[in-house]
Parts: structure tokens; C-alpha cells; sequence
């Protein structure tokens, strides 16, 4: 462990600070831990884009996908079982520290390992809070997380926790990612499938906290408003699921509650983000929902956004490069603007490294 420790805190190949043996990563270097990002790649070499950021920057993670949205077309990152398991593997061996390769794959429309590529077909978890039967929901599970497994991810976004409290949400209800208007069976259902991946070494991420299965609108698409609408019921599931000893990440929502704070969204909302940290005392890993979003880009330069999503207690910001653009240079910016916000003070070193440790501890794990 100590090792694995040791490889994760620093490439050997780099300057650094030394004591008692132990090898200190630098501000910069946890920082860079602290990115997940999508590429635009189905193979990569030693010079490719991807490659650059693994080895140059040493970002924490990446994120996968079927479908390039800026461009409107396929393929992005997958063609096919075995050229995905060859991408993930190279991932794997260009990355100097142990690395997050994440997917979402809740199974029925949210799919990335779709079955024009060869995957086993899936069901919506819809279908599955409606049977609300053990057995099922562990084999469809069982086949997700081994499928991920198989291929080197080691990160699903996934199960989906919100309450189905409007069937009409038009990116939860409406398309079968809400197993249940019924919290209790949200979560039931949701501990099958995190039991299912935690036997297969895969961490899960529930979402969207703290709930959007109440919205009328999509976050992907610009302000989710749901202060007429959301229900304390949405919370329910965090306080089942993160209660018990799952080993389980939480992904935050971008949608606004005036009632719980009347000027940011839930990522960037400190105020919100304290229910789960504080409340409901979850201190395990805290990933951002994708900060490209226009729930967040519209609103909020960039600088503002990593600065009020860290401070909030976000500890992995994603940027998947898949909404409306495409950013090279978004590695670059995100840990220059991470840098320069300690520098002024407006980020503490101790929250870099806080998130720091989280990260850590999630690989440590997968790693056993």
C-alpha cells in the first residue's frame, strides 16, 4: 500500500520535496489529480493529446464516450469490445500514477457500451425499480460492472439516485433513469447495483445530488430551476446508501433551489454541498457533474466555477469536452486557474489537499 502510495503522490521522474523518505507531491501535481477529461481519440501513441496530459500534467482521470457531441458524430472514444479494451490499457500504461477511467453506464439510455459495438444489451433502471427484484437487478448489475471490469474501467457514473418526483423530467422520468418514485426502493435497488460493483473492484457514483428527478428542464442544456419542485424525499437515498459501509462516490447535480441557496447551483453551492458533508456526514469522494454543462458555462466563467465547486467540496472536477465545444488547452487552464487561486489566497492549500487525500484513498481501494 505504501507503494502504491508513493507512485500515486509522484512520478519519480519529477522534482520534488523529500522528508523522512516520503515523497511529497507538489501543489501542482495534486491539482492536476484533481481533473477528470474527456478526449477524442479510438487508439493513442506515445504523442498523442490524451498522452500529454497523462504524462506532462499527470491529470487524475478520464472520462469515455460513445458519441462526440461538438461535431455531431461517431466515433469518440469506442468502435468495439476489443479496441476499447486496447485504448483503456494504454490509458492505463501512459498514466505515471494510477488512473480513474470513468463511463456512465446506468444501463437502457444511458449507455456508452452499446450493443452496435458488441455489449450485452442493458435495461433502464426504470425497468428494474418497477420489478423491484433482487435477482434482477444484480444481474444486470453483475453484467455492467463486469463488462467494466473486464475493460479497465474502474469508475461508472452510476446508479442514478434521483426520486422519480416528475415523470416528465426530461433527462431523469421521462427516460427511465429514476428506478422509483419511491425512495426506498431508489435506494434498495441502488445498493444492488453498488454491491455488484464493489465485488468487481469498479467504484460507483451515485447522482444527482441533491436530486433531479424533480426538474422540469435539462442542466446539460442551461438553468434547472427546481425551487417550486424539489422534495426532501430526494435526499433519502444518500442518507440509506451513504450510511453503510459501501465503498461509494457521490456525483453532484447542476441544478439551482432557491430555498437552499438563492444565488448558486449545486456544485458550486457550499451551502448545499454542506447537507451532504455535514448532514448526512458523507466524507468520502465528491465528483463534480460535467462543469462544460451550460447549467454552469453560461453562467459562470471558468475561473469562478473552479474556484466555488472546489470551496464547496467538490474534489474531482470533470470537463468532458462533449457539449458544445471542444478545449485543447482545458488541462492547462483548469490547473493554471487552480494555481493562481491559491496564490491569491481564494483556494487554501489544505482544501488542494484534502481533495488530494480523497483521491488517493478511492485509488488505494481500487487498487487492492
Amino acid at each position: 500500500m505504501k507503494k502504491l502510495f508513493v507512485l500515486l503522490a509522484v512520478s519519480g521522474i519529477l522534482a520534488s520535496c523529500q522528508t523522512n523518505n516520503k515523497v511529497e507531491p507538489t501543489l501542482r501535481q495534486k491539482a492536476a489529480q484533481m481533473l477528470m477529461v474527456g478526449f477524442r481519440d479510438t487508439a493513442i501513441t506515445a504523442e498523442s493529446e490524451v498522452t500529454q496530459w497523462l504524462r506532462d500534467y499527470q491529470i487524475g482521470g478520464v472520462i469515455l464516450f460513445e458519441y462526440d457531441s461538438p461535431s455531431k458524430s461517431r466515433p469518440r472514444n469506442i468502435t468495439s469490445k476489443q479496441q476499447l479494451k486496447t485504448l483503456i490499457d494504454s490509458l492505463h500504461h501512459f498514466s505515471p500514477t494510477p488512473l480513474f477511467v470513468a463511463v456512465d453506464e446506468e444501463g437502457g439510455n444511458v449507455s456508452r457500451l452499446k450493443t452496435r459495438y458488441g455489449f450485452e444489451p442493458t435495461v433502464t433502471p426504470q425497468y428494474l425499480g418497477t420489478l423491484d427484484n433482487e435477482d434482477s437487478t444484480r444481474f444486470y448489475a453483475h453484467r455492467i460492472a463486469q463488462t467494466c471490469r473486464n475493460l479497465g474501467i474502474n469508475v461508472n457514473f452510476a446508479p442514478s439516485v434521483d426520486v422519480n418526483v416528475n415523470p416528465d423530467c426530461p433527462i431523469i422520468g421521462k427516460i427511465g433513469r429514476s428506478f422509483s418514485a419511491d425512495a426506498e426502493v431508489v435506494a434498495r435497488n441502488a445498493r444492488w447495483f453498488i454491491e455488484e460493483h464493489s465485488k468487481a473492484g469498479v467504484l460507483c457514483a451515485i447522482k444527482h445530488f441533491p436530486g433531479h428527478g424533480s426538474s422540469v428542464s435539462d442542466t446539460h442544456l442551461g438553468l434547472a430551476d427546481v425551487t417550486q419542485t424539489w422534495q426532501d424525499v430526494e435526499l433519502q437515498p444518500y442518507k440509506l446508501l451513504l450510511g453503510d459501509t459501501l465503498s461509494t462516490a457521490v456525483m453532484t447535480s447542476h441544478i439551482f433551489n432557491r430555498n437552499i441557496d438563492s444565488v448558486y447551483p449545486a456544485t458550486l453551492s457550499a451551502t448545499t454541498l454542506s447537507i451532504l458533508r455535514n448532514s448526512i456526514q458523507f466524507n468520502g469522494l465528491l465528483f463534480s457533474d460535467d462543469m462544460m454543462m451550460n447549467a454552469i458555462s453560461k453562467f459562470f466563467g471558468l475561473e469562478d466555477a473552479i474556484c466555488l465547486a472546489i470551496n464547496a467540496g467538490v474534489d474531482v472536477l470533470i470537463f468532458s469536452n462533449n457539449i458544445d465545444s471542444y478545449n485543447p488547452d482545458i488541462v492547462k487552464d483548469a490547473i493554471d486557474i487552480i494555481l493562481r487561486l491559491v496564490g491569491e489566497g481564494k483556494i487554501s492549500e489544505e482544501r488542494i489537499s484534502e481533495a488530494y487525500e480523497r483521491i488517493v484513498s478511492a485509488k488505494q481501494l481500487l487498487n487492492r
